[in-house]
C-alpha cells in the first residue's frame, strides 16, 4: 500500500492509523513524502506495524524520472525493503536510493541547493536567465529544462515550499543559509505565477516567443545578447573533456561553472555520513532524480581531485576531513574500476569498497572499462564479451539510430557468434538514452539530395536482411530494450524470438469470477 496524501505530519499520522486497523497483517506499506521524517508518522503505532513500514519517494513527474528513495527507519525489516526495492526495480523500472531518515533524504537535500545558489546568480544580477540555463544545460550534462525551466516544470510554490522546509528542518546544517528563498521567488509565488501550471513564472511564452522574468519590474522581456564564449566548450569534446574545458575557460563562463560546481561538490561532500555513507549513492540520486549525466562526485573525478579541491581551498570552501584523508593516502578518484568491477571510495572505511550492483544488471560502462572485452567495433557499434560465452552487440550511434554501419555491424556480429565455438548467444543492447530512435534520416536523406537511389534500396535490404538473421539466427539472439524503442528499432524487437518477457500479472480470482 503506498499513502499519498497531502504533506502534514498530522494527516499523515492518522491515515496511518486507519491504515493499521484496517490492512492484512503481512500487508507492506508506505508513506510517499519529499521530505517528513518517516518514523515520526507511526510513532503511535504497534510495533509490527513499524516493521512493515518505510518511506518511497517517487520523483516527479515518476513516468520519466527513474529515481525512486527508499527510506526505511530504524524499525523497518530488512526484508521488507529488499522487496520493496526488487519490486520497484523490476516490475517499475526505477532506480534504488536506500537514503537516510534525514529531512528530504539524498536527491532533493543536494539537488534544490543546488538550484537555488544557480538561481541567486540571476537575482545577484551578475547573469541573465538564459546565460544560466546554457551553461547548467545540455553542455555541463543537465537536461535542457537546466535551472529556471526545470523550477517553472516543478512549480515556483513547490519549490520555495520545498526551501522553506529544509530551512525550518535543517539548524544544524553550515549551510542553512542558502535555503532563504530569493526575493524573486517570493514575489512571483505572491502573483500566483508558479510557472508552468499558471503559463507564466521565470519564463513566459507571448505571441510566440519565450520571454524571461525581470527581476525589478516582474514584466517579461526578450532576450538580451549574451557575451558568453562556449565555442572552446562545445568543441571539446566528450561530456568529460567539457566540463574541464568549462572549468579552465577564463571569462564569465568560466567563472559561473567554477563557482557553482565547487560550491556544490563541497557541500556534497559535507552531507556524506548525514544523508548517505556512499559517494555513489549521492551520484545515482542526481542522476535519476534530476537527469544529470554526471553525479556531483562522478564530476569531480572528470574534472580531477587535486584541481577540484584546490579550488576548493582558492574560495576558503568548507571541506570535510574525510577528503583530506583522501588526499593524504593518495587516492585521488571517488570512483574506480578494479578487476573489471567499479568500486567507490568509502569515507567510514577509509577505503574503497565495491559499488553493490542488482546481481542480475550487468553495467555496459564498466565492461568496456576492461580493454579486452571488445571483440570488434567500427565507427557506430562494438561487439562486448559479458563473459559466459555470451557477447553483446552495441549500437553507439547519434540517438542508437540504425545506419548503415550499425545494421552492417550487426549481420557481421551474428554471423560471429554463429561461426565460433566460443560464444553461446547474442545480446542486443545498450545504455544510451534510448534503445533506438529509429532508421539514420539524416543519412538518408544525404542520399536523396545527392540522388543515390540505389545506395537507399540497397539499405533497406541490408536492413530486412538484418533483421531477418536476428530472427533465425543459428544461436540465441535476444534483444533488450529500454525507453524509445521506435521505427526499425521496434522491428528488430518484433523479429527476436526470445525478446525478455515481461512478468506475468497476477490472477485475480475475484475478477475472473465476474
Amino acid at each position: 500500500m503506498i499513502e499519498a496524501v497531502v504533506e502534514r505530519m498530522d494527516i499523515k499520522r492518522q491515515v496511518a492509523a486507519r491504515i493499521e486497523k484496517h490492512a492484512r497483517p503481512d500487508a507492506v506499506v508506505s508513506t510517499n513524502t519529499s521530505g517528513l521524517p518517516i518514523h515520526e508518522i507511526t510513532e503511535d503505532c504497534s510495533a509490527d506495524f513499524r516493521s512493515r513500514f518505510l518511506g518511497t519517494h517517487f520523483f516527479n513527474p515518476p513516468r520519466y524520472l527513474k529515481l525512486l528513495e527508499l527510506v526505511p527507519t530504524p524499525q523497518t525489516d530488512a526484508d521488507v525493503l529488499e522487496r520493496v526495492a526488487q519490486f520497484g526495480r523490476v516490475h517499475l523500472g526505477k532506480g534504488i536510493v536506500v537514503a537516510n531518515d534525514v529531512p528530504y533524504f539524498v536527491g532533493n537535500r543536494i539537488g534544490v541547493y543546488g538550484q537555488l545558489q544557480a538561481i541567486r546568480y540571476f537575482t545577484d544580477g551578475e547573469y541573465a536567465i538564459e546565460e544560466i540555463d546554457t551553461l547548467a544545460g545540455p553542455i555541463s550534462g543537465r537536461p535542457k529544462s537546466a535551472i529556471f525551466r526545470t523550477a517553472d516544470l516543478v512549480g515556483l510554490d513547490v519549490l520555495k515550499d520545498v526551501a522553506g522546509n529544509l530551512y525550518e528542518k535543517l539548524p544544524d546544517d553550515e549551510s542553512r543559509e542558502a535555503f532563504q528563498t530569493p526575493e524573486l521567488l517570493d514575489r512571483l509565488v505572491e502573483n500566483e505565477r508558479l510557472g508552468e501550471k499558471t503559463k507564466a513564472g521565470f519564463y513566459k511564452k507571448e505571441d510566440g516567443e519565450i520571454k524571461s522574468v525581470n527581476p525589478d519590474t516582474l514584466d517579461y522581456e526578450s532576450p538580451q545578447e549574451s557575451d558568453l564564449d562556449l565555442e572552446r566548450v562545445q568543441q571539446a569534446g566528450d561530456l568529460d573533456a567539457r566540463l574541464r574545458a568549462l572549468y579552465e575557460e577564463d571569462g564569465r563562463a568560466g567563472r559561473f561553472f567554477r563557482e557553482t560546481t565547487l560550491d556544490l561538490l563541497a557541500y556534497s561532500a559535507r552531507r556524506i555520513g548525514e544523508i548517505t555513507d556512499n559517494p555513489a549513492t549521492v551520484d545515482r540520486a542526481i542522476r535519476w532524480g534530476f537527469s544529470w549525466e554526471k553525479g556531483p562526485f562522478e564530476m569531480w573525478d572528470a574534472v580531477g581531485f587535486e584541481t577540484v579541491l584546490n579550488g576548493m581551498r582558492e574560495h576558503d570552501l568548507a571541506v570535510p576531513g574525510w577528503i583530506e584523508t583522501m588526499e593524504a593516502s593518495g587516492q585521488t578518484a571517488f570512483h574506480r574500476t578494479q578487476r573489471d568491477a567499479r568500486h567507490v571510495y568509502l569515507p567510514s572505511d577509509g577505503g574503497y569498497g565495491p559499488d553493490e550492483r542488482p546481481p542480475d544488471e550487468i553495467s555496459l560502462t564498466v565492461v568496456r572499462e576492461d580493454e579486452g572485452a571488445t571483440i570488434w567495433r567500427n565507427d557506430e557499434a562494438s561487439l562486448l564479451d559479458l563473459g559466459d560465452g555470451v557477447a553483446c552487440f552495441v549500437f553507439e550511434s547519434k540517438a542508437n539510430t540504425l545506419g548503415q554501419n550499425v545494421i552492417d555491424g550487426l549481420t557481421e556480429c551474428i554471423e560471429r557468434v554463429e561461426s565460433s565455438a566460443d560464444w553461446r548467444g547474442l545480446v542486443v543492447g545498450n545504455e544510451g538514452k534510448n534503445f533506438s530512435v529509429g532508421a539514420n534520416l539524416g543519412e538518408i536523406g544525404q542520399a536523396l539530395r545527392e540522388e543515390r537511389l540505389g545506395d537507399i534500396e540497397a539499405h533497406l535490404k541490408d536492413f530486412q536482411r538484418a533483421i531477418q538473421r536476428v530472427r533465425y539466427a543459428e544461436k540465441p539472439v535476444v534483444v533488450t530494450t529500454h525507453q524509445r524503442v521506435l521505427g526499425g528499432g521496434c522491428e528488430m524487437l518484433m523479429a527476436c524470438p526470445r525478446a525478455p518477457r515481461r512478468p506475468r500479472r497476477r490472477r485475480c480470482p475475484a475478477r475472473e469470477a465476474e
